[in-house]
Order: C-alpha cells, then structure tokens, then sequence
C-alpha cells in the first residue's frame, strides 16, 4: 500500500494514489524531525557573524525569488538534475518581517550527484557553502558578492520527497493563513535576535533560540491534519 504524503496546500494524487509532486513527502517523514549532528558537516570558511537584522517586510521579496529562480532553471535546463524549486522562508510570508535573506528550496534529481549542478548553479551566480550529507543530504548555495540593492539569498538543495522541503512549506503555508502564529513567530524572532546579537552568536544560535515555537506552530499544524 503506498503510505499518504503530503506538503503542499493541494495534495493532488497521481493514479494509483501515488502523490506526483517531488516535493511532498510521507507524513510520517514530515512529523519525525532529524535533529542529528552530522559528523561529516562541512561548511565553507566565511567572514566573522555579523549582526542579525530583522527587517519588515519588503514585498519586492517575491520578484527577486523569481528572479533567481527563472536562473536557476535556465542553468540546470541543460542536464536532468532540476526537479522543483519554491519559495520558502520569512521572506515567502507576506506582512512578516525578516532577515533580508531569500531562502529557496531547489529540489534536485540526486543531491549526492553534485557534478550535475554545482557547476551549473556556480555558473549562475550560486557557490557551495555548506554540505550537510546526515540531514537530508543537504547543500545550501550563497550569493556571495550580491549586486548593490540586491537581497543575500540561501538556496537550499534537497532531493525529491524531501521531509524538510515538505515541513517548509506547511510553515509557510500556515503563517500566510494565520495571522496571530505570524504574530508570534515575529516576537521570537526579534527576541532571538536581539539576544544573539548581545552574546556574538551566529544564525545556528539564533535559530536555537527560536526552535520552541518553531515547533509548537508545527504540532499546531500536524494536529490540525490529524496527523498526531
């Protein structure tokens, strides 16, 4: 028997009850969270941390996301590496004020395959920072030198039926609905920041510190699936 899937607002079915969107996943992937600290992480050396700004919302978010993305598509167009790509993250989420950083979430055919993308993406303006094999095989890209004017962005890279791509988008999904857990996630947020800021720490410190409320917004939305 195929087991549900889900993540995404439609949850259109395929024949034969086999969910066609690659970037849903199994809803027992989706309520499981993978807290490991991966022994294998790497991360290209950067600058010191700078300040966490919090910023309002820009609603020019929403271009500069597709802008990056119709790149990114033409760049990966050539080989069969590209899969899907969304917006996700604080800046995906009208009226809530972030850091103004794009976070996208690029699924690709095999994350492990790196030969088929990274060069693509470099070509496009995207390097590797950082490699997370043990959590979902996850890279993530930056604009490192971003034009004047132009926002940072953290381009995430998954594979297809990827629970943390999945759990990205329910959260942005229920921010966009509900206005009173935007609300919420706003004063964590700033609180989280402001508390960073004060003892040097980086954004793994900060979003540590806004974990708790992260999660109950998540419990909030598996109970209301019935999920759990």
């Amino acid at each position: 028997m195929t087991q549900p899937s889900a993540g995404d607002s439609s949850e259109q079915e395929a024949a034969g009850g086999v969910f066609a969107d690659p970037m849903s996943a199994a809803i027992a992937d989706i309520i499981t969270f993978n807290d490991v600290k991966d022994p294998d992480l790497w991360t290209r050396p950067t600058a010191p941390p700078s300040v966490i700004a919090i910023v309002d919302h820009d609603p020019a978010w929403t271009d500069h996301f597709a802008e990056a993305a119709h790149r990114i598509r033409r760049a990966l167009s050539p080989s069969s590496a590209f899969v899907g790509i969304d917006h996700v993250g604080s800046t995906s989420v009208p009226g809530l004020p972030a850091k103004p950083i794009i976070d996208i979430a690029l699924v690709v055919a095999d994350p492990t395959a790196e030969d088929d993308y990274v060069p693509a993406l470099a070509e496009a303006g995207f390097d590797l920072t950082l490699r997370e094999p043990a959590w979902y095989e996850h890279r993530m890209f930056k604009r490192l030198d971003p034009a004047p004017g132009q926002p940072e962005y953290n381009l995430h890279v998954f594979g297809p039926r990827c629970a943390e791509v999945a759990r990205m988008r329910l959260f942005r999904d229920r921010l966009r609905e509900h206005a009173d857990e935007r609300e919420a996630y706003e004063s964590v947020k700033r609180t989280s920041a402001a508390e960073s800021n004060a003892v040097g720490e980086t954004v793994m410190g900060y979003n540590a510190r806004k974990q708790a409320v992260v999660r109950e917004i998540y419990h909030r939305i598996f109970e209301a699936r019935g999920w759990v």
